[in-house]
């Protein structure tokens, strides 16, 4: 594996953390949102990941190398959390219903909040993979001086 390879990897991981940290953004923005343009309350959005497709020549080159392939990872699909919405009862609400409840979003806020830290981890795990590479090469050049 070439030091560009390292950083194609690196950095299709900070392009699908940061993805998935503006996923959860929206998620903890519309905690408390009860009516939506789509009708009803905000329903929570998760980010699934996938192995990212190499192009055929890398895929080629790849296949050649005793250590095995090296794929990315890149956002397959956003999806919407199929669970019901919590009923809470406040019969004060403007979007309460004739019994006094409320739907409210299927957001957690305490399990995005670990969502997120999990993805900022991811993050920089990625952006140090990134500096050590650098760092390699750095020294690669220092010791042909």
């Amino acid at each position: 594996m070439d030091i560009f390879t390292t950083f194609d990897i690196a950095a299709s991981g900070l392009k699908a953390q940061t993805t998935r940290l503006n996923t959860i953004s929206s998620n903890l923005a519309n905690a408390e949102t009860t009516s939506t343009p789509e009708g009803g309350p905000y329903k929570k959005k998760s980010v699934v990941f996938e192995t990212e497709k190499l192009p055929f020549k890398q895929h080629l080159d790849q296949s050649m190398r005793p250590q095995g392939q090296v794929q990315g990872v890149k956002v397959a699909r956003i999806i919407e959390d199929k669970s019901p919405p919590q009923r809470i009862y406040d019969p004060s609400h403007p979007d309460a219903k004739e019994d006094g409840y409320v739907e409210m979003p299927n957001v957690s806020t305490i399990k995005e909040m670990v969502d997120m830290m999990s993805a900022t981890r991811s993050y920089e795990a990625n952006t140090t993979t990134i500096k050590s590479a650098k760092r390699m090469a750095m020294k690669a050049l220092e010791i042909g001086r």
